[in-house]
């Protein structure tokens, strides 16, 4: 069902032409819905109401249906009629009885005040009149003050509707005086139901495949999925498939990503680069190209649990098969979260190609992308406890989770052993003492080359070129010196003065003076920073470390 009159005022999107307007219509919201409707055939609707859930699942809508259907003139089932005086006026807009405010921009106190002054007056023509406040967490507190009390005790003729993404914003005396409905995402069987009734209404063709498509980018977001399915329709052709969609909305196609994930698993950086090339002189959106890595990348680890997988053809299935042949399970998920950090990283970087193309490579390499080799870890953390720098006691306690390398804090080591290795008895505590002994400059100029070497073992490429040619001595009992020769570069400035980096140096350099200490950066070129560009950096980085690389711009 439409919306009567909404043609009359020219183009209308979709999403606001196929907006529901009976509770049945409703998608994926039964269980509200239902609860709505008995409440209404028994009269007993409540005063105040608070709509919580995630964008695109209907609290606007099911504000708008429940505002109807308690001052329709004809109500059935606790259904609205739609064709009676009151249900056509709060349609057409031409009903004042029914107000919605936007709280993200009526948020001050006189904007609730001149609310407190019009609940005492009767409705006009409704039994009740009803206020639906959306994004109701962005009243300011002196707002939430001045409805309180109206909310508490309102006229019996006043109902409120309040509607929001971030229930937690909300002060708990407003909480306490709503009946609360969570709405829930939408699922994609539910989408693509309402999806097939949008497309035969409007003429539109579209494939199973791109109904697929289309469910899985709105994220639970009936909303989202009628933009992007008006967003394929734009361009005058009603048909729509698997490729159109795509390419609107930047995702690659499935063989890019199933080539650049099948170099990630055969170690081949070379091939990597070639694919994410191809991608870049596409110019696809890197950040939907990675959602497909790791989509992909998490359909093959359910592939090989279960040997099941959806939204494939039989090809697809059988590219996916062999690659899920030749990797293991734990390397599997460990490539899953090693991209979602990506993903993150990338999120929040202006150099979003570089980025990218430095966490392929780290990927591509069999010292991080072979997954957690607890074996290897442990014999690595043996290495350190006979180094004579760390002095052991009995083991007390392990835990089950894995250890990685970044967890270089002695101190931290033993409750990070995975108790799954039978290696694990050689180890021999789980509360290290460090050696107390003052650090001797002697001492740690020998052992820092080993630190920045291991950086690189560990992955820490980035880390470990801007560290090499460096010297570390002791300034003071409590301080050591990094000496650059040739002074920083301004990348490697901006890296190394990362919070997470400097904790990550001076946790090993701590374990190699048998104390907490400090680390300070010294430029021996007077102090001053070599002006490089971060390409240039990450470049000499590519090559001084022996991996191929190229920058595209």
């Amino acid at each position: 069902m439409l919306y009567k009159g909404c043609d009359n005022m020219g183009y209308t999107a979709l999403y606001r032409k196929f907006r529901p307007v009976t509770f049945s219509e409703l998608v994926g919201q039964e269980h509200i819905t239902r609860t709505l409707k008995n409440q209404i055939i028994a009269d007993r609707v409540g005063h105040a109401y608070l709509f919580n859930g995630g964008r695109g699942t209907g609290k606007t809508s099911s504000a708008k249906i429940l505002a109807r259907a308690i001052n329709c003139l004809n109500s059935h089932d606790g259904e609205p009629c739609n064709e009676c005086e009151i249900c056509k006026g709060a349609i057409n807009g031409s009903l004042t009885d029914i107000v919605e405010m936007d709280a993200a921009s009526n948020n001050s106190v006189e904007d609730i005040r001149s609310i407190r002054e019009e609940v005492n007056f009767l409705p006009t023509k409704a039994k009740y009149r009803v206020y639906i406040i959306d994004e109701v967490h962005m009243l300011s507190p002196g707002a939430f003050n001045a409805l309180l009390k109206t909310l508490e005790e309102p006229p019996e003729h006043v109902k409120f509707i309040l509607a929001t993404t971030e229930p937690q914003k909300l002060p708990a005396t407003i909480l306490s005086r709503c009946q609360r409905f969570d709405f829930k995402r939408i699922s994609n069987e539910d989408i693509i139901k309402r999806l097939k009734i949008v497309c035969n209404e409007s003429d539109i063709e579209i494939t199973d495949g791109a109904l697929n498509i289309v469910a899985v980018l709105a994220e639970g977001a009936m909303r989202d999925a009628l933009s992007i399915l008006e967003r394929c329709v734009q361009d005058g052709e009603n048909k729509i498939d698997e490729d159109k969609i795509k390419d609107l909305v930047g995702i690659p196609k499935i063989t890019f990503v199933h080539n650049i994930v099948k170099s990630i698993i055969e170690y081949d950086i070379d091939k990597a680069l070639n694919s994410i090339n191809e991608i870049l002189d596409q110019g696809k959106d890197l950040n939907n190209f990675l959602w497909e890595i790791i989509k992909y990348m998490k359909d093959i680890l359910v592939y090989k649990s279960s040997g099941n997988v959806d939204l494939y053809n039989e090809d697809e299935v059988e590219d996916i098969r062999i690659l899920a042949d030749n990797v293991t399970k734990d390397r599997l998920v460990n490539l899953v979260y090693e991209l979602s950090n990506l993903e993150n990283n990338i999120k929040w970087s202006t150099q979003k190609t570089i980025m990218f193309q430095a966490g392929i490579i780290k990927l591509c390499s069999k010292e991080i992308g072979s997954g957690s080799n607890i074996e290897e870890r442990i014999e690595k953390i043996e290495n350190y406890l006979k180094s004579g720098k760390v002095v052991s006691s009995a083991i007390t306690e392990v835990s089950t989770q894995p250890i990685t390398m970044r967890d270089t804090n002695v101190n931290n080591i033993t409750n990070h052993v995975n108790t799954t290795s039978p290696r694990v008895a050689n180890i021999q505590s789980s509360k290290p003492v460090i050696n107390t002994s003052k650090c001797y400059s002697s001492d740690l100029s020998k052992s820092w080359p080993k630190i920045v070497n291991d950086l690189r073992q560990n992955g820490k490429i980035v880390l470990y070129t801007n560290l090499m040619n460096t010297q570390a001595e002791k300034i003071s009992d409590d301080t050591v010196g990094i000496k650059f020769k040739n002074g920083m570069t301004a990348f490697g400035k901006t890296v190394l003065e990362k919070q997470e980096n400097i904790k990550e140096i001076s946790s090993l350099v701590s374990m190699a003076c048998g104390k907490d200490v400090q680390i300070k950066y010294i430029s021996e070129m007077q102090n001053q920073v070599v002006s490089s560009t971060p390409e240039e950096d990450i470049q000499k980085l590519a090559s001084e470390s022996d991996i191929p690389f190229n920058i595209i711009e």
